[in-house]
């Protein structure tokens, strides 16, 4: 059986390596991130069954983060751990999807049936990976990097295909530039910026030959996948 994968998102070092332990000895997978910018650029290299996030931390916050995470998949459990206990907080973390909200320090036999709750209850889909795409008359399957039309396959790079699958998540809707720059490139730079426009130009010129699909740019905001 596969061992249920959970991203820590914590900028205390000592907290951080506590909680991993912990959770690893008792049978999950644990990737630990120090901060906000990095935790997003973790979420979208591999699939998670749970979020654990920190709420006060440098770069991106933990309310930051858990936004731009539910913009890209929001049926992944989020559980906030702070160490404040601020009943608005608690507030604002619950309206943006939260399924708990852990005040440290913890005990810890709660700590991990509270995790084992959450991810039992949880719906996160686990065959995401192996989803194809419609896009007109293409058919596009991130597993594999491979864009196909008829009998022609063309295999894209893996910062091409993270791309178009971010537009294909949100078809007929804007992608924000920043998530997009974050996500993908781990920075919102604005050699970044330069960076993704030439790789969205690759992406409208591999899907010419279908006319009733555009990359539409919403200037100063974002990008729009759209099929007429």
């Amino acid at each position: 059986m596969d061992k249920q994968r959970i991203l820590l998102v914590e900028d205390d070092e000592n907290l951080g390596y506590v909680i991993q332990d912990l959770l690893s000895m008792n049978g999950y997978k644990v990737h630990l991130a120090r901060d906000g910018k990095e935790g997003l650029l973790f979420f979208n290299k591999s699939t998670y069954d749970l979020c654990l996030i920190d709420v006060m931390m440098p770069k991106k916050d933990g309310f930051e983060l858990a936004e731009d995470i539910q913009k890209v998949n929001s049926s992944v459990p989020l559980v906030f751990l702070t160490a404040r206990n601020q009943k608005e907080d608690k507030i604002k973390g619950l309206k943006l999807g939260a399924d708990d909200y852990i005040t440290k320090p913890f005990d810890s036999d709660e700590f991990l049936l509270r995790v084992k709750a959450i991810l039992r209850r949880g719906s996160t889909e686990k065959n995401n990976s192996n989803k194809e795409y419609k896009i007109g008359e293409y058919t596009f399957t991130p597993s594999t990097l491979i864009l196909s039309k008829d009998d022609d396959n063309r295999r894209l790079t893996k910062k091409e295909s993270a791309l178009l699958k971010l537009l294909c998540e949100h078809k007929g809707k804007i992608l924000e530039r920043e998530i997009v720059s974050n996500l993908i490139w781990g920075d919102d730079s604005y050699f970044v910026g330069r960076s993704m426009d030439v790789f969205i130009t690759r992406l409208r010129k591999y899907l010419k030959d279908d006319s009733a699909i555009s990359i539409t740019n919403i200037h100063g905001i974002g990008f729009r996948l759209e099929e007429r």
